[in-house]
C-alpha cells in the first residue's frame, strides 16, 4: 500500500504544530508585555497605544527569530556550501565559543561578508558588492558599545553580538517607522496596523535578523518616506541617502522624491495659473518646471552622493593601490590564491574595468562574479528558485493590478492631474499609495528580469511597503474575522460571535483588540481561504528561512 495519505498528514501535522508553537508564543509573550504596559502612564490616544502594540510584537518576534536560529543551527547540521568563508585569524577568547553556538548562524551566506568587512575592510574585489554602511555601525557597536567584553570576545564575537542587538533594535525601530508612513498614506488606522504587524512576521525574516543590511535600509527608507510625505523635504533626501550607503537599490528612491515634488508644484501651480491669459500660464508652469529641475537635481544628487564615493574609494584602491600583498595576512592571501580573489597590490597590472569610461566597480562584480543581467537567469535548472519567489512575485501583480483597476482614470494621468484624484480617498485605493505601487512595480520587473530571482523576496520586502499594504488589504477584504459586523452577511456574522465567547465581550472589543494577527492565529481553524494562505505564507517563509539560512543551506 502507499504512504502517500500518511506523509500528507505528517506534513499538516507538522505545518499545524508549527503555527500553534508560533501561536501560543506570542500569545505568552502578549501577555507579559500587557503586564507592563498596564503599569506605563495611559494615554488616550490609539495611536500611542497601535505603537506600542507594534513595538511589542515586533520586540517579540525578534527574540523568537533568535531564538528559532540557536536551535535550529544546533539541532540542524550545516550544509558544506560554496560560499565566502574567510578563516579566522584571531585566537579565540573565553565566551567565543558560546557566542558562535549562539549566534553562529547569523554569520551565514553574504553576512560573512558585512563581518568580515567591519573586520578587516575592503580587502578583495568582490567584498565592494557590499555597501559600507552597515559594517561601518557593526564595527562602531562591537569598538564602544561593547568595549567592555574585549577581554572575553573577539572581534568577531562581538560582531555577531552587534548583529543580533543592532538588527533588533533597528527591526523595531523600521516597524514603527513603516507605521507611521502607513497611517499618513493609507488614512486607515486599521489597515496600517495590520499591515506593520505583518511585517513583522516578514517572509524575508532571517535576512532581517541575520548580519544583513535588510533592516537598516528599511528603517532608513520608511522612515526617509515618512518625512517626505510630511513635507519634510531635506530631512527625507538626507536619511534616503544614508539608505544609498546601505544597498545600492536606494538609488530608486530618489524616484519618489522627483515624484511628489514634480506633483506638489503642479498642484501649487494650477490655482495660480487660473484665469491667467495664456503668456502668464506659461510663465508660471515654465517656473514651476524650472524649480522642479533644479531641486530634483539637487535631491538626486544627495540620494547618489554615497554611492558614487564607494565607487571612487573602489576605483582608488583597485586602479591605484598603495599597498602590496607583503602587507595581507598569509591566510587571507592564501584564501585569494585558492578561490581568486583579486586583492590591491601596486605591483601587479589594474583591473580591467579601471579602462572603461565609467569604471563602476559595483557593476563589474555583478556581471562576473554573479551573473547578474538582463535575463541571464532563465535556465531550466532555476525553475525552483522562480517557484520560489513566485508568492512575493504574486502580492506584487496583485497589488498593481487591483489598484489599477480601481483607480484607472488617477493611473492614466499618473496621478498629476485632477481626474479620478477625490475617489476612494482612505485605505489601499489612496491617490497617495500610486507612487508606492509604480515603486514597487519597477522593482518586480527588475527583480525577474534582471537578478537572481530567488533574492526577490527580500528584495521586495525591505523596499517597499506595498506587499504589506496588499495584504493587510486583503485580510481585511476577504477575511469576514476582521470586518465590521455591518459588513457581514448573516452567516458571517454568527461565525464571529461563535469567536467572540473565547474572551471579548462585543464585536466592537474584538475589532479593537491588540493585535489582529495573533487573534487570527488563534483562529486558524476558521480563517477564510485567502486568510490562510497570505499567513501560511508569510509564516512558513518565516520559519523556513530560519531553518535553511542558519545551517548554509540555500534560501533567497
Amino acid at each position: 500500500m502507499s504512504n502517500a495519505p500518511q506523509k500528507v498528514y505528517s506534513i499538516h501535522s507538522l505545518v499545524y504544530t508549527s503555527i500553534s508553537l508560533v501561536r501560543n508564543t506570542f500569545k505568552i509573550g502578549d501577555f507579559y508585555f500587557d503586564i507592563l504596559y498596564q503599569n506605563m502612564p495611559t494615554s488616550n490616544h490609539r495611536t500611542d497605544h497601535d505603537v506600542w502594540t507594534v513595538v511589542r510584537f515586533a520586540t517579540l518576534t525578534r527574540l523568537l527569530s533568535l531564538f528559532l536560529q540557536a536551535v535550529l543551527n544546533a539541532v540542524v547540521p550545516d550544509h558544506v556550501a560554496d560560499a565566502f568563508s574567510p578563516p579566522r585569524t584571531e585566537t579565540p577568547l573565553l565566551l567565543d565559543p558560546t557566542i558562535e553556538t549562539l549566534l553562529g548562524g547569523l554569520s551565514r551566506w553574504d553576512a560573512e561578508h558585512f563581518l568580515f568587512i567591519a573586520e578587516r575592510g575592503y580587502l578583495y574585489e568582490h567584498n565592494f558588492a557590499f555597501f559600507p554602511l552597515f559594517p561601518v555601525i557593526l564595527r562602531l557597536l562591537a569598538d564602544i558599545v561593547l568595549w567592555g567584553l574585549s577581554g572575553l570576545l573577539s572581534m568577531h564575537g562581538r560582531l555577531l553580538v552587534a548583529v543580533a542587538i543592532g538588527n533588533s533594535i533597528l527591526f523595531v525601530l523600521s516597524a514603527v517607522a513603516l507605521y507611521k508612513l502607513s497611517r499618513l498614506v493609507l488614512q486607515d488606522r486599521k489597515l496600517a496596523l495590520i499591515a506593520v504587524l505583518m511585517y513583522c512576521l516578514t517572509p524575508a525574516n532571517v535576512f532581517m535578523v541575520a548580519g544583513y543590511s535588510e533592516t537598516l535600509f528599511a528603517g532608513l527608507t520608511f522612515e526617509g518616506l515618512c518625512l517626505l510625505e510630511k513635507g519634510f523635504t531635506f530631512g527625507s533626501c538626507l536619511l534616503l541617502g544614508f539608505a544609498t550607503g546601505a544597498r545600492a537599490n536606494g538609488l530608486v528612491n530618489a524616484g519618489f522624491l522627483l515624484y511628489l515634488t514634480l506633483q506638489r508644484r503642479l498642484a501649487h501651480t494650477r490655482p495660480l495659473s487660473k484665469g491667467a491669459i495664456e503668456s502668464s500660464r506659461w510663465c508660471h508652469y515654465a517656473w514651476a518646471l524650472a524649480r522642479f529641475l533644479l531641486t530634483g537635481a539637487f535631491y538626486s544628487a544627495v540620494i547618489a552622493l554615497p554611492f558614487c564615493l564607494f565607487q571612487f574609494y573602489g576605483y582608488q584602491t583597485f586602479c591605484h593601490p598603495t599597498f602590496t600583498h607583503k602587507q595581507v595576512p598569509p591566510l587571507l592571501l592564501n584564501l585569494a590564491e585558492e578561490k581568486g580573489y583579486r586583492v590591491p597590490d601596486a605591483l601587479s597590472p589594474t583591473p580591467i574595468w579601471c579602462q572603461w569610461r565609467i569604471p563602476l566597480l559595483y557593476s563589474y562584480i555583478q556581471d562576473v562574479y554573479w551573473d547578474v543581467g538582463f535575463l541571464r537567469y532563465f535556465h531550466l535548472k532555476q525553475i525552483p528558485n522562480f517557484i520560489l519567489a513566485l508568492p512575493i512575485a504574486t502580492l506584487g501583480l496583485v497589488a498593481s493590478y487591483t489598484y489599477i483597476k480601481a483607480t484607472p482614470v488617477f493611473c492614466m494621468y499618473l496621478g498629476l492631474g485632477d481626474k479620478g484624484k477625490h475617489t476612494k480617498t482612505h485605505g489601499f485605493y489612496n491617490p497617495r499609495v500610486f507612487v508606492y505601487v509604480v515603486h514597487s512595480s519597477v522593482l518586480l520587473l527588475f527583480g525577474v528580469f534582471c537578478m537572481h530571482v530567488q533574492v526577490l523576496t527580500r528584495f521586495l520586502a525591505s523596499s517597499s511597503p506595498v506587499i504589506f499594504w496588499i495584504s493587510s488589504h486583503l485580510l481585511c477584504q476577504y477575511e469576514p474575522l476582521l470586518q465590521d459586523e455591518n459588513r457581514l452577511n448573516p452567516d458571517q456574522r454568527q461565525q464571529q460571535k461563535d469567536h467572540l465567547k473565547s474572551g471579548a465581550k462585543s464585536a466592537k472589543d474584538w475589532m479593537c483588540s491588540n493585535n489582529q494577527i495573533i487573534y487570527l492565529l488563534m483562529h486558524w481553524r476558521s480563517c477564510s481561504f485567502y486568510t490562510r494562505c497570505i499567513l501560511g505564507y508569510f509564516i512558513s517563509y518565516w520559519f523556513l528561512g530560519l531553518a535553511l539560512h542558519c545551517n548554509f543551506l540555500p534560501w533567497t
